[in-house]
């Protein structure tokens, strides 16, 4: 029997790709339509935002939440993939850093900043990903980006010779690496640095407390319901019973007659409708669609209701 139509949030394990436990999932929830909101890398763990049957139209909005992650940092050596998984590439001392010199490097990688993407990673260049361009000896030069982190903030600082790991806390932008802050961060301070360590704690409101492994999603297959899901991660929209019909068949509302927005709350109709994703609920609390404001109007994103 093929799985109702949600979220599974997993708690991605170690040394498995993200399409590994993808696969995993759709042999349990007996489907093919499964996706996933945001790719891990092997050594990483932690929370995988999992999409089953109508939901996986939900992900590509999901991708663009916040993320939060837990990290070590390695500095003293740089490796080919900013990882551990990689082979050491150079060395450098980190036994004379400071607090001062950490702080100050940490500072410089915190607000809006431009980041190059490592090459070992799953962007794009020509149609090709950059990975495997790089295992096939033509690593490419990757543009810069622009990202955001919220928050840097270093836990632990555990000299080790001339190593020193660091114990982190990200939060970040959609689209950015904590392997090339690691890297960015040893780049700063002369030693070269690498993640040893990366678990993702939260991706938009689902955090890793309500993450199940898969062992634990193979004896129960926790779902979480289309509309809860929705309703988690987006502002919700209230529709009468003739606004839910004309989204559904793709239709645009002006945002002037619609009267109930919920989350952020508000007191009167709006005159304006926000840049979505809003999530939009028919009378009887069922997810018609997704949509975005629009020269005053809802159009919707992706239309959910038969």
């Amino acid at each position: 029997m093929t799985a109702p139509s949600g979220l599974v949030i997993a708690d991605k394990p170690g040394g498995m790709t993200s399409h590994d436990v993808v696969a995993r999932i759709r042999r349990l929830a007996g489907t093919r339509r499964v996706g996933h909101a945001g790719t891990l890398d092997p050594m990483a763990t932690g929370v995988l935002v999992v999409g089953v049957e109508k939901a996986t139209r939900l992900l590509g909005h999901l991708m663009l939440t916040e993320k939060e992650y837990a990290a070590t940092i390695r500095l003293g050596q740089s490796t080919g993939t900013e990882d551990a998984d990689g082979q050491i590439v150079a060395s450098a001392s980190a036994a004379g850093v400071t607090d001062a010199d950490l702080a100050a490097a940490v500072a410089t990688l915190r607000g809006e900043i431009s980041q190059i993407p490592p090459a070992v990673s799953a962007v794009k260049v020509g149609g090709e990903r950059a990975y495997k361009l790089a295992r096939q000896g033509a690593a490419p030069e990757l543009k810069a980006r622009t990202v955001t982190v919220f928050e840097f903030t270093v836990r632990d600082v555990r000299p080790d010779g001339p190593l020193l790991d660091l114990d982190v806390t990200v939060t970040c932008s959609s689209g950015t690496y904590i392997r090339a802050l690691a890297r960015d961060l040893g780049t700063a301070l002369g030693t070269g640095g690498h993640l040893t360590r990366l678990r993702r704690t939260r991706v938009g409101p689902y955090r890793d407390a309500a993450a199940r492994t898969l062992d634990e999603l193979a004896d129960d297959l926790r779902v979480l319901p289309l509309a809860a899901a929705a309703a988690a991660a987006f502002p919700r929209l209230d529709l009468t019973g003739e606004q839910a019909d004309r989204l559904s068949h793709g239709g645009k509302l002006p945002a002037s007659t619609v009267s109930s927005t919920v989350a952020p709350p508000t007191t009167a109709p709006p005159t304006t409708a926000p840049a979505g994703p809003v999530a939009a609920f028919g009378p009887d609390g069922t997810l018609v669609a997704l949509v975005t404001g629009e020269a005053g109007q809802y159009r919707p994103l992706a239309v959910f209701a038969s």
